[in-house]
């Protein structure tokens, strides 16, 4: 049985993960493929630190070089993360006639149909299913098991860092900070997690959910986007009263205007099964008109769940399942009919906003009458008395709770502008999307 090589680039935790599955259940992988999958090269900047796994130093390398001009390599992994020089590193692969797989989301969100134009000119394959929820193969079941369905929605929750703070907010009782702090203990979050907690790799992986379910040539950037640094401690006690959590989610749903897209904190009803996924867990719920709703659940991120998704890419790559795949997906071609995607300012949804205000009268009608100007009914009201107002005067401050019916996500902007101007409603008004 003769070798096939392949090769690794980068060697941070996850390529660590993939190097341990590749070097040390080699023989495993040997008898359930019939192939002999040889790891013959490793290049990374850091090729003197000493890594938790076994690596013969005589497959290092720190020249890019001695992959691309190799011939006997097939296939090169790609785990550098970012953009550059990971783009120059896939095309040049590609060029050189080797196969990718790769777990980088933000280089497929942002150069997907440059990246995939080569691959085809030049008859190669990409392989990506790790680049969106990790160990869960969420990409594939859509690209395989569920391509007899014409997708109708995908709701997901896809960042695993702001899972984990959310869920330490509303079990721990802890801050917004505190649970920040906590995740990068864990190694959940980065020192900068700024992505994560921002919505940025939320809104990337859907970006390439929304081209591989439904056909839509989107920018990322362009994906109306929340992040979760607004929602507070009050808000899970808020949201448990009324019967919901919260969540990060991301949204891809038709509709009669064409595809709606979003990343927001989203308050999901206690019976979704969105709404029990804790800590550092993905889930992904997909509608499709056949086989109506499935879901799918599991550790999103991590050295294990990803190097294993890495792993199923190579398997498939070199057995030549990715080939027939590949050549049938809809991704990033020219040729194919776009589907239109919906004017933010025109979602529409069911919406719950908090905010502080004076308690007097009259107080009220002056947010009623925005919201009549405005076509936003309310569905339900809650007020609290807190303290008083610290400006020696005697005057009391309440929070206001409101969940809306379903309004014009233009319309209800609009009302939060105009209400923030009202000198008896103190400071913004924060707001998250409601899903029943």
């Amino acid at each position: 049985m003769s070798a096939i090589k392949i090769a690794l680039f980068g060697l941070g935790t996850i390529g660590t993960g993939v190097a341990d599955i590749l070097l040390n259940r080699h023989e495993h992988i040997r008898k359930v493929t019939g192939h002999d999958i040889l790891l013959a090269r490793i290049c990374d900047k850091d090729i003197v630190s000493q890594r938790d796994t076994y690596i013969s130093p005589d497959i290092l390398t720190n020249n890019p070089d001695s992959i691309f001009n190799d011939p006997e390599i097939t296939v090169g992994i790609e785990l550098i993360g970012g953009i550059e020089p990971a783009r120059t590193f896939v095309l040049r692969l590609l060029e050189n006639g080797k196969d990718v797989v790769t777990a980088n989301k933000a280089l497929l969100a942002e150069h997907g149909a440059e990246l995939f134009a080569a691959a085809r000119q030049n008859g190669r394959t990409i392989a990506f299913e790790a680049s969106v929820c990790g160990g869960i193969p969420i990409l594939s079941s859509i690209a395989t098991s569920l391509q007899a369905n014409t997708i109708l929605s995908i709701n997901a929750i896809v960042n695993g860092t702001s899972n984990f703070i959310l869920s330490q907010m509303e079990h721990g009782g802890t801050s917004y900070s505190s649970a920040v702090k906590e995740a990068q203990k864990l190694g959940y979050a980065e020192a900068n997690p700024a992505m994560d907690v921002d919505g940025t790799d939320a809104v990337q992986k859907l970006a390439i959910l929304a081209q591989l379910g439904f056909g839509a040539a989107v920018n990322w950037k362009d994906i109306s986007r929340m992040g979760i640094e607004s929602v507070d401690a009050i808000d899970f006690k808020f949201a448990n009263d009324l019967g919901y959590r919260i969540k990060l989610l991301a949204v891809a749903d038709v509709g009669e205007e064409g595809l709606e897209l979003h990343v927001a904190p989203t308050l999901v009803k206690f019976d979704n099964p969105l709404a029990r996924v804790q800590d550092a867990f993905n889930a992904v719920r997909v509608v499709g008109d056949y086989v109506g709703s499935v879901f799918f659940q599991g550790l999103g991120a991590g050295r294990k769940p990803t190097a294993s998704a890495i792993a199923g890419d190579i398997i498939d790559t070199v057995l030549g399942r990715t080939k027939i795949t590949f050549n049938t997906l809809n991704l990033w071609k020219d040729d194919k009919e776009v589907m239109p995607i919906k004017r933010s300012d025109n979602f529409y949804g069911k919406s719950y906003l908090r905010f502080d205000a004076e308690d007097r009268p009259g107080v009220m009608r002056d947010f009623a009458a925005v919201f009549s100007e405005k076509n936003i009914s309310i569905a339900s009201m809650i007020q609290h008395e807190i303290n008083t107002i610290n400006d020696n005067s005697s005057k009391q401050k309440a929070v206001i709770i409101l969940i809306t019916h379903e309004s014009r996500e233009g319309d209800l902007l609009a009302a939060i502008e105009k209400l923030e101007k009202i000198p008896s409603i103190q400071g913004k008004i924060i707001r998250m999307r409601v899903q029943d």
